[in-house]
């Protein structure tokens, strides 16, 4: 497989360099030169396949040819002793993407992508710095995906004030070969900063510099994983048990559940509450649109998936976009939901390589959801089906009603499988969830990261602070 940038096609590299570049010579992002589809045998079989091997059919032709059989199936074993569950929660399915060891999403990509890094830089001499602009969850996977790794270190750099105390423990908490620098800006002043120092030829001269940033495709491809193993399993018509980190409680006589209630409800497997052979409607909260493109290139690879929702706080560059074929970068505006702050998001450059605007339109469905209604979602849902939701995971179930209530979902029937993808849990956002919802439960590694003590330093959102930083 090749990959070339979504600014010159003609510049093509192996996936070897696209992913220790990570960022195209001339500011562009890498994309493979096409989207491998499944093998028919594979697609039938999904909804009975581990997750760990659906892995290994999604990866393998994306790094063919440069990470030998044996060595990937090492990597996944290695990086997923945790999968997603699909469960059902308010007669809406909710997949779980909290149960690695930073309790969100982005441990999917930074796990693989830090065993691979490890493997494509074996035997070299001179260290990898790897570079990080983080909203919340992305710094904090990184971190532990990178830990100890030898020969690599990362800077992660965060806007100041703008994280919940949970992540920023998980950033700056770890030492080792872990820094941290506390941005004064906002997240795409990050993302700036993070594209300028990649691309400063004085730099690269003096560091071995890469990206773990979704702009980075070996972060990526592996996110499309968890969409196809949760769509394959959804169309042969079932879900999963509740895991050990699923913040669902007893429901209790007479209504929803208590403010504070903490009994885990037992986790039966769920068989026959999904339609089989109906391909299931996603709906992705939405921040930089790294998530939503590997859900893309999960379709594109022949995953049974309808549809996609993209969800997003007040910062609705992409809705906007869908609605009217105009793409307008903005300043982003900080929520409750802040791991979506961005007003600029890097991915839609991938998702423009790739779809024209009418191509979009068919199979995404945008929506906004503001803070009041966000709040309001995480009450809700708590109070009638005795689940937790964080800021994210309920801008996305709140934008499936929103969309529902317009009939803008065409042609869905009563009873056709729609789910949320719950990209992290929400204890990590107890700051916002416990005063509508009661103290949430608290998965241990979550509760090992509260313990740690944060070692940050504070930064100007000026590249030169950035290079003085970093040298």
């Amino acid at each position: 497989m090749r990959y070339y940038s979504t600014r010159n096609k003609n510049n093509a590299v192996n996936f070897a360099t696209a992913a220790l570049t990570g960022l195209a010579p001339d500011g562009g992002l890498f994309v493979p030169e096409g989207i491998p589809p499944y093998p028919q045998a594979v697609l039938s079989s999904l909804g009975t396949m581990d997750y760990r091997d659906i892995a290994m059919e999604t990866i393998k032709p994306y790094v063919q040819g440069e990470i030998p059989d044996t060595v990937l199936e090492d990597i996944v074993q290695s990086a997923y002793p945790f999968t997603a569950p699909l469960v059902s929660v308010g007669g809406r399915f909710i997949l779980e993407l909290f149960h690695g060891p930073t309790a969100a999403f982005k441990d999917f990509g930074a796990r693989f992508m830090a065993r691979a890094f490890a493997y494509l830089r074996r035997g070299e001499e001179k260290p990898l710095h790897i570079l990080v602009a983080t909203s919340g969850d992305t710094g904090g996977a990184v971190a532990d995906g990178f830990f100890e790794v030898p020969g690599i270190s990362v800077t992660v750099l965060y806007p100041q004030g703008r994280i919940t105390p949970l992540q920023e423990k998980q950033i700056a908490g770890l030492g080792g070969n872990i820094a941290a620098l506390a941005v004064e800006g906002s997240f795409d002043d990050c993302q700036r900063l993070v594209k300028a120092a990649l691309a400063d030829e004085s730099l690269k001269k003096k560091m071995t510099l890469s990206s773990a940033n979704s702009i980075n495709i070996s972060r990526l491809i592996p996110q499309a994983v968890y969409y196809t193993a949760a769509a394959g399993r959804a169309f042969v018509g079932r879900t999963d048990p509740d895991g050990e980190a699923t913040p669902r409680v007893v429901n209790q006589k007479g209504g929803g559940p208590p403010p504070g209630a903490h009994d885990i409800a037992p986790p039966p497997p769920q068989r026959g509450a999904i339609p089989p052979g109906t391909p299931i409607t996603l709906c992705v909260p939405s921040g930089n649109f790294g998530n939503l493109t590997a859900g893309l290139y999960a379709m594109k690879m022949g995953a049974p998936i309808r549809q996609f929702i993209a969800a997003t706080n007040i910062n609705k560059t992409v809705p906007d976009y869908l609605a009217s074929g105009e793409y307008q970068a903005r300043t982003s505006q900080a929520t409750i939901s802040n791991a979506m702050d961005v007003g600029a998001p890097s991915n839609f450059e991938r998702m423009a390589a790739h779809f024209s605007w009418e191509e979009m339109r068919r199979i995404i469905l945008g929506v906004s959801v503001s803070d009041e209604e966000t709040r309001e979602t995480i009450a809700r849902v708590y109070n009638e089906a005795g689940y937790f939701l964080d800021p994210h995971s309920a801008v996305g179930w709140k934008g499936v009603d929103k969309l529902l209530a317009e009939n803008k979902i065409d042609g869905l029937r009563a009873g056709d499988p729609v789910g949320v993808l719950s990209t992290a849990h929400p204890a990590k956002f107890s700051e916002t969830v416990e005063p509508l919802a009661g103290p949430t439960p608290v998965p241990a590694s979550l509760a090992n990261a509260l313990k740690r003590t944060v070692h940050s330093q504070t930064i100007p959102a000026a590249v030169s602070a950035l290079l003085e930083a970093l040298l």
